[in-house]
């Protein structure tokens, strides 16, 4: 057995985003080839309503998938295709842009607004499928707890438990997971996939490093085929994995393409109306 062991940590950059949503970008272009499939990491976490209640009017999406998954707090949301709906605690957006959407969220004035966005690559065979929605509400995100962690599953397998999503695209895994105090909890895992931890809330200790990652933090971890988490006081944290695809990227604001022609082209069309199919 190989233990993952910390390869990289990324410190997240305070932004602003949208029409003023304040929001640490944990990962962003700079991040694509160690990171792969995923591109792209937005957190936020506030109590105060001005960072956010701005958000992100109608914007437009190509050639990836958003996850949205959100701890506290209530986003609203509506598209091009004319769905419209909330994102509400403890529940996921699960987002396939496609060939392309228009859409926004706009986040409500709540006590603590707490959860993050990822960006996930799709496939260049897969740039221009129909774009698509995954709501997984509360009910469907799976619960496991042992006496080492909690476990929310909302995207994949955890101890032959399945989650709301397994990413139709992109076979993701995402977990949301709290070690308990004085515990150590040990994952099972795919030695060809990329995986990488968001550290939420309180500490842990990953692998056999000898001091704790600090919060707020994308720590990325070696091949292996398991993982390991330990924590004095309690710690929680997002688990994302997949396969990397090692395919070119041309990545413009909302548009991620294979090629600097199919970018431009994305472009074009938004100027002449023929964004939308």
């Amino acid at each position: 057995m190989k233990l993952r062991e910390i390869k990289e940590i990324v410190a997240g950059r305070p932004s602003i985003d949208g029409a003023g949503v304040h929001l640490m970008r944990v990962l962003s272009r700079r991040n694509v080839v160690s990171f792969d499939p995923f591109l792209m990491l937005d957190a936020f976490d506030s109590t105060d309503p001005n960072d956010y209640v701005l958000g992100f009017p109608m914007h437009p999406h190509r050639g990836i998938e958003t996850v949205t998954y959100l701890i506290e707090g209530r986003i609203e949301h509506q598209d091009s295709m004319g769905n419209k709906g909330e994102i509400v605690s403890g529940s996921c957006q699960w987002m396939t842009a496609g060939r392309g959407i228009l859409h926004q969220e706009m986040p409500k004035a709540a006590p603590r607004m707490l959860g993050l966005q990822l960006w996930v690559n799709l496939a260049a065979d897969k740039k221009m499928t129909e774009p698509a929605y995954r709501d997984i509400t509360p009910d469907l995100v799976t619960k496991v707890e042992d006496e080492t962690a909690h476990v929310a599953i909302v995207a994949g397998e955890y101890k032959g438990h399945r989650g709301g999503t397994r990413g139709e695209y992109i076979p993701v895994t995402f977990l949301d997971v709290t070690v308990k105090p004085g515990q150590t909890w040990e994952y099972d895992t795919k030695e060809d996939e990329n995986l990488f931890v968001y550290t939420m809330l309180g500490s842990c200790v990953f692998g056999s490093a000898d001091e704790p990652a600090q919060p707020k933090r994308a720590v990325l971890f070696t091949e292996g085929d398991y993982f390991r988490a330990s924590s004095e006081n309690g710690g929680r944290f997002i688990l994302v994995s997949g396969k990397p695809l090692r395919e070119p990227v041309a990545w413009g604001g909302p548009i991620v393409m294979n090629t600097e022609e199919e970018l431009q082209q994305a472009f074009a069309e938004l100027e002449d109306g023929t964004f939308i199919r």
